[in-house]
């Protein structure tokens, strides 16, 4: 069951800072009586709607500091006319975006709206252009958009102001969906529009208990509103073996090994904090296989992108190529670690978009401004890791390799007997130590106060 659907105020006063809420002037607009399609009884149901619920219209948007760090909010009240939107309802979101954009402060509406207000027709609606607009060009300006989803989140609100952000958080059993409880098709299923049905598609980042929500909001805002630094992200340690492998096959092996430390150690150990994203907003999570987000590190902002040893499934590479583009957008320097087998390429990931997804990291690493740093911590297997690789700016671990193909594929394309395995990996060069020598890595690095086996970067 979703949590009591709480009014603008109270949502207000649940996030920000106590005393730091001051509520921005609202623009005044001279319209015809009933509004703009003379729905008789309209006005009338708008006084109703204030009377009830103290507010005159379905927002209430001001600037204020949640767990320290400034934005500015958009609190929807539902209870005047379901939350919609209207023409008066533009006029304040807009003016919202604009003083976001003018004072470098993110936005972040806290959504609760069943869409647009019929009263108000084709009227109502073109607000959602405007709303894309000013969330278009706040995105331009660099500022942050972290939407919270509240009880219910539906139509071109939720088409807007909620899939439209960079990141998304909801409330625990929140109504979320295009299409709101009163004109979804017969026998559809109530369980795809909730909000954890949203966050396991994709379409979210996590639901959020609203006891945590200050906290998680936070987090997320300090994190996103750092002035960016146009200097690479630090190299972190290698946690694993010091000494080198003396053989190709022993590197497999050494990458390979359940004992060898994964992402999740890499992360735990390079972060001081750090908040998770979630999906690649078109229907698909790899949250096993892909670990994405932003992290604290010496007092800075470092977006992160890792695999986790397993084979990368679609809906990951399309979260990394979501990650990089956010965090070249916001000036954050991005830190990659590669570790799979390679991408999955069964017949489900042929089906998901396999090599489309590969191809927007590839594109999504080559355009970025920021400087993006790799380090490869265990397998590396073929374009599947590659495409995580940044050019000229890659390290490796003594416990990894990277290859154009596993020594096992490789002796079967060459027809050769399985105990050619071995030989074929030493052939394949796919050591650390042989990826320095042929310049397609910078160095090895060792364990945390170690100089590990280095390497000058590779000419030009």
């Amino acid at each position: 069951m979703p949590d009591r659907r709480r009014s603008a105020r109270e949502v207000l006063a649940l996030v920000a800072d106590d005393g730091s809420f001051t509520e921005l002037p609202a623009p005044t607009r001279e319209s015809a009586p009933d509004g703009p399609l003379r729905w008789q009884g309209y006005d009338a149901s708008r006084a109703r709607a204030a009377e009830r619920t103290g507010e005159e219209e379905s927002v209430v948007c001001g600037t204020a500091t949640v767990a320290g760090a400034r934005a500015v909010l958009i609190a929807f009240e539902f209870g005047f006319l379901g939350g919609s939107l209207g023409e008066r309802t533009g006029d304040r979101l807009a003016a919202a975006y604009t003083y976001a954009r003018e004072h470098h402060l993110p936005v972040v509406p806290l959504i609760a709206t069943g869409g647009s207000r019929m009263q108000e027709g084709m009227v109502a609606l073109t607000q959602l252009h405007r709303v894309a607009r000013q969330s278009a060009l706040t995105r331009a300006a660099g500022q942050a958009q972290i939407a919270v989803l509240r009880d219910p989140t539906t139509g071109g609100g939720w088409a807007t102001l909620g899939a439209g952000a960079d990141v998304i958080l909801a409330l625990p059993g929140a109504q979320v969906g295009f299409a709101g409880s009163r004109v979804r098709p017969a026998g559809a299923d109530p369980a795809a529009y909730t909000a954890e049905s949203q966050v396991a598609v994709g379409s979210a980042d996590a639901v959020v208990r609203p006891e945590d929500l200050k906290q998680a909001l936070g987090t997320w805002l300090r994190l996103l509103s750092r002035p960016g630094e146009a200097v690479p992200a630090p190299v972190p340690a290698a946690l694993g073996t010091t000494g080198l492998p003396d053989s190709g096959w022993a590197a497999v092996r050494r990458a390979r090994s359940a004992e060898r430390p994964r992402a999740h150690a890499y992360l735990d150990a390079y972060f001081t904090h750090r908040a998770h994203l979630s999906g690649d907003r078109c229907g698909g999570a790899d949250p096993e296989g892909m670990l994405c987000g932003f992290g604290e590190r010496d007092g800075r902002t470092v977006a992160f992108a890792a695999q986790t040893g397993t084979a990368t499934r679609p809906a990951g590479y399309r979260t990394a190529a979501r990650l990089i583009r956010l965090a070249d957008r916001l000036g954050t320097p991005v830190l990659t670690l590669v570790d799979t087998p390679g991408a999955a390429n069964g017949a489900e990931a042929e089906r998901q978009g396999a090599g489309a997804a590969i191809a927007e990291v590839f594109g999504a690493v080559a355009a970025a401004r920021v400087p993006v740093t790799t380090l490869v911590i265990g397998e590396g297997g073929s374009g599947g890791a590659l495409a995580l690789a940044a050019p000229g700016n890659t390290w490796a671990t003594p416990d990894s390799y990277f290859s154009v193909i596993a020594p096992e594929p490789a002796a079967a394309i060459l027809k050769r007997p399985p105990e050619a395995v071995e030989s074929t990996a030493d052939q394949l060069r796919l050591r650390p130590q042989d990826l320095v020598e042929l310049g397609l890595v910078r160095g090895i690095v060792g364990p945390a106060g170690e100089d590990g086996v280095s390497a000058p970067p590779p000419p030009g």
